[in-house]
């Protein structure tokens, strides 16, 4: 598997755990910043979309059995040809598989393999894939239950973000609208870095009001921007 593209540079990450320590300065709130290529494989997408290619070709075939059987003959110049039913099966099992594959390995170009797949299957994969990031790393692993995740996935231009218990009863859903808005806008133009650091700080601004830093408030999440 190739590797993915690298989307921020190292001066990037640095100004980013800047911005995650800077936030945390406000409120007793830990951020956790992922950055993902992709959120998914999508496989089952790509072969859906084969299938129903290989459908649609049986189905043109029925439709139209004297065109396919026509070009079959006139491609191969198979001079008296006898159309049994184990002929056209065959013929149709064939354009089928040709059909199927065909479809699947143009699906191999990531543009367009992102492209066929519906936003309501990018949506769900994304949150789903952050939820999982989140359980593993901040859920309940904040001494108040004050973790925060913002997880950016590029390839479906889409971002989630993931609060822990004590902050999702205080804050709702729709109030980090502000820092989502601050995400993409930056990120539409290209500038991930400055997106995910605007995005920071609005959560961090945010989560103040609600939990106000402490004097012996401890760092118990790393800053550091994690790219997978």
């Amino acid at each position: 598997m190739a590797n993915p593209p690298t989307y921020l540079s190292a001066a990037d990450h640095e100004r980013i755990s800047e911005a995650v320590a800077q936030a945390e300065l406000q409120s007793a709130g830990e951020i956790v910043t992922i950055l993902a290529d992709r959120s998914d494989g999508y496989t089952d997408v790509a072969l859906t979309w084969s299938a129903a290619a290989s459908l649609l070709v049986l189905c043109a075939m029925a439709a139209f059995p004297d065109f396919y059987m026509g070009l079959y003959d006139s491609l191969l110049a198979d001079w008296g040809h006898e159309w049994t039913p184990r002929a056209i099966i065959a013929l149709a099992g064939g354009l089928a598989a040709l059909k199927f594959m065909g479809v699947y390995l143009a699906q191999l170009w990531q543009p367009l393999r992102f492209a066929l797949i519906p936003g309501a299957v990018k949506t769900a994969r994304v949150h789903e894939r952050a939820r999982r990031a989140f359980r593993i790393g901040a859920e309940q692993r904040t001494v108040g239950r004050t973790g925060v995740l913002i997880y950016l996935s590029m390839r479906e231009h889409r971002a989630e973000i993931v609060a822990d218990q004590a902050i999702a009863t205080r804050v709702d859903p729709e109030v980090w609208g502000d820092a989502m808005a601050a995400l993409l806008g930056h990120v539409r133009e290209g500038r991930v870095a400055e997106g995910m650091c605007a995005a920071v700080l609005k959560v961090g601004a945010i989560v103040a009001p609600h939990f106000p830093r402490a004097d012996d408030e401890i760092n118990e999440l790393p800053d550091r921007m994690i790219e997978v």
